[in-house]
């Protein structure tokens, strides 16, 4: 039994934490650093640090640690509360039939967050460091409407006027990199670890692309030397809250910042790096050259996925993933549009159909013990929609498919962003650009046709009449009939 009082997490307690609790059996005293993570976040400390955890855990991997990095205001708090506790984190595994918690310990510093990013291009400058790994967000990758960089974003154009201060990630790669060549210094591999399909395509665009802003030469040699591999990522992280806190004090742990998770990891990296790795397949990960078949399945079933249930999910004021997958109406839509619109333009890996892959997220998805909030999923729907629908729905235009479905949920995601439930309470605003698309959406409600109109969204879209009508006719039909009505339609 857990003690009346939560054990503070440090270094000092970790022999005092209650039996039963895993914890580092590695000296982390002996740890050095060999990568850099940018993006901080739960997700990294519950899937790829887990990864490096599991190694140590064998005696391996020990000049492989993490530094922590940030180039946010916002990430200074999470420093805070990190350091505070000698960068160890609880993971809390939250199974459809039990929980169990585990102490972690593969990062052993976390760079300050400052304007300029000074410690951060040092840190990334050393030699010692291999690899800088980011998760920055689907949409944090600064590319336009055509897929490219945008070159006219403030913080582009800020870090190439100013390329010795970047504002961000990128700058602050660009001009590491450069030091590691004045000094005769190999570069390091740049590893995304986000949700997007070719994650390290995109990131070698984004470095090279801000180099050749300033620097033909240095954009060259990094294009040429450098190492992007491309990686699928997969485990469900929900945010921490304060329940989450107090959940980790029941097993006897005062942890601020303390990360859940799902019984679930996959990882899937090209083994194409510049400077070393760890070797994470040890441990589960996979190495393959055909990393574009894993992160399509898990990107479109998955991820995509995720859109079908949370905008839905956040009409009807149903507070989970999990609850919408409970819903019965909600399940309905969920059921149709995958085995009918989406499914159908997946293929299989090895070991796996998409129908059975289908089968595992949909047990994933309905696992009570995880409390992902649909307004979380539902964030940054514009990069999301962008990212993971439409792509799906272009394919099936040009298989000359059926697209109702996903027309339907572009309606729904048009719907939410007009900001009121069903039940009248308020959307609090939950994307980047949400203003426009809030103007967007209240236009839509009287011309649906409004909201296809976000070129920087939908392109050429616009213009196609099957997508269009269909769209058009399911929006006013949510304003007309309600989503509840909707959803029961459709499912027939």
């Amino acid at each position: 039994m857990p003690p009346e009082a939560p054990i503070p997490l440090s270094n000092a307690t970790l022999d005092d934490l209650p039996e039963g609790i895993a914890r580092p059996r590695y000296d982390r005293s002996r740890l050095t650093p060999g990568i850099v993570h940018i993006g901080l976040g739960n997700f990294h400390r519950a899937h790829q640090a887990w990864y490096l955890h599991r190694l140590m855990q064998q005696g391996e991997a020990l000049d492989w640690a993490i530094l922590g990095a940030g180039v946010r205001p916002y990430d200074a708090a999470m420093r805070d509360r990190l350091l505070a506790q000698d960068c160890l984190t609880t993971l809390i595994e939250l199974a459809p039939d039990h929980r169990s918690a585990e102490v972690t310990g593969p990062m052993i510093d976390y760079l300050p967050i400052e304007e300029g990013n000074g410690t951060l291009i040092s840190a990334m400058a050393d030699p010692a460091i291999r690899i800088v790994a980011l998760t920055v967000t689907e949409g944090g990758y600064y590319l336009d409407a055509s897929g490219d960089l945008d070159l006219s974003h403030p913080d582009i154009a800020h870090d190439a006027a100013h390329p010795d201060a970047p504002r961000t990630a990128f700058g602050a790669m660009v001009a590491a990199l450069k030091r590691r060549r004045e000094e005769g210094y190999a570069p390091f591999t740049g590893l995304s670890c986000d949700n997007l399909r070719g994650n390290g395509a995109i990131l070698r665009q984004v470095v090279v692309g801000l180099a050749r802003m300033t620097d033909e030469a240095l954009a060259d040699w990094i294009d040429r030397r450098g190492a992007f591999p491309n990686s699928m990522v997969d485990s469900i992280v929900p945010a921490t809250g304060p329940a989450e806190v107090a959940l980790v004090r029941e097993f006897g742990i005062d942890d601020a910042a303390p990360v859940t998770h799902e019984n679930f990891r996959q990882w899937v990296i090209e083994d194409t790096f510049c400077a070393g790795r760890p070797d994470w397949d040890r441990v589960g990960a996979t190495f393959t050259a055909d990393v574009h078949s894993y992160e399509m399945m898990k990107i479109r079933i998955l991820n995509a996925g995720h859109q079908v249930l949370a905008n839905a999910g956040e009409l009807m004021s149903v507070p989970t993933i999990a609850d919408c997958m409970a819903h019965p109406a909600i399940a309905a839509l969920f059921e149709k549009v995958q085995t009918r619109e989406i499914v159908p333009h997946v293929r299989g890996v090895p070991g796996m159909t998409p129908s059975d892959y289908l089968e595992l997220i949909k047990r994933r998805f309905s696992n009570p013990a995880i409390r992902d909030t649909t307004r979380r999923v539902a964030f940054d729907g514009s990069s999301r929609h962008s990212g993971f629908v439409l792509p799906i729905l272009r394919d099936a235009l040009d298989a000359g498919g059926s697209v109702e479905g996903l027309a339907l949920v572009e309606a729904l995601w048009a719907r939410m962003c007009a900001g009121l439930r069903e039940d009248g309470s308020v959307i609090e605003p939950n994307d980047p650009h949400w203003d426009s698309l809030h103007r967007a959406a209240l236009a839509a409600k009287e011309r649906p046709a409004a909201w296809l109109e976000q070129g920087q969204v939908y392109g050429d879209l616009a213009r196609n009449t099957a997508f269009a009508t269909a769209f058009e006719r399911h929006l006013a039909a949510l304003w007309r009939d309600g989503t509840a009505r909707v959803l029961t339609d459709y499912a027939r």
